[in-house]
């Protein structure tokens, strides 16, 4: 029950946040929208990670199930990117709101899905080829183990999936460089905090459900629970970069922004591709 009202402040507070998020700059979704051929920055550095595990065509042509896709920008982007039967699943409903607006804005056929991303294999009843999720999701969720066992139940045998997300540690550092100033271990419980901004520009006090419960999910309970679930690790990765400059301090870099040279290297997101064994 704890989980559950937990969770419903979460759902109150990303719907809010999509509607900030969708007037954004940084989303840019006009722009998003004027050009068919572009592809969002998050799509793009987690193309560079999946690439060698869906060789030739990439996605073109593969079935692909995106969860925790919020506004939609970036599961417009696989299907852009040639994927089919795209899938998106999100717990918040206004969020979908806004991502069937901009797949039927492009033209795009996704079927979206509303509901709690671990119990995703009982919302839908078709396996894919691949499944995506990055940047800034699995703290949102209370456990991994329910998370993991959906995902081998949704792939097709030898199918893949793709986590890219912010590296636990900036988790412990409360993204404020250099002292830890929480745990980096799970199993501590929640980490509630009101926060009545968000990530996007000129956010200030535009949330009004301010309050949020995020859990940490260090790397070892990660792994553990995709391979519990039967899933084997194709490759992992710690990254120097991430999409945006969720601290004070990071610098521009091909792939968004790291921290600036001299700076002791400490990584910012991580990748791991799982593939359901045939």
């Amino acid at each position: 029950m704890q989980d559950a009202a937990a969770l419903a402040a979460n759902r109150a507070n990303w719907d809010d946040r999509a509607d900030v998020h969708v007037r954004s700059k940084m989303y840019d979704v006009e722009g998003f929208l004027a050009d068919p051929t572009a592809i969002s920055w998050v799509v793009q550095n987690d193309m560079s990670v999946l690439a060698p595990f869906v060789p030739d065509a990439g996605v073109r042509g593969r079935s692909l199930l995106h969860l925790q896709c919020h506004i939609g920008t970036d599961t417009v982007s696989w299907a852009r990117l040639g994927a089919v039967h795209v899938h998106g699943l999100d717990l918040s409903p206004n969020s979908l709101r806004h991502g069937a607006r901009i797949a039927e804005a492009d033209g795009r056929e996704v079927t979206w899905i509303e509901g709690d991303v671990r119990f995703a294999s009982m919302l839908i009843h078709r396996r894919f080829d691949i499944i995506v999720t990055s940047t800034g999701t699995i703290v949102w969720l209370p456990e991994l183990a329910s998370w993991a066992q959906s995902i081998r139940d949704l792939l097709e045998p030898g199918a893949v999936f793709l986590i890219r997300d912010h590296h636990p540690i900036l988790g412990a550092i409360g993204f404020e460089p250099w002292d830890i100033t929480d745990d980096y271990l799970a199993g501590s419980g929640s980490q509630t905090y009101q926060d009545p901004d968000t990530y996007t520009e000129n956010s200030a006090g535009l949330v009004a459900h301010a309050l949020n419960h995020q859990w940490q999910h260090d790397l070892s309970e990660i792994v553990t629970a995709l391979l519990r679930a039967g899933l084997r690790i194709e490759t992992f990765a710690e990254l120097p970069f991430m999409d945006w400059p969720l601290f004070p301090g990071l610098v521009p870099c091909p792939q968004g922004w790291t921290l600036p040279p001299g700076s002791p290297r400490i990584p910012l997101n991580f990748a791991i591709v799982a593939r359901r064994p045939t």
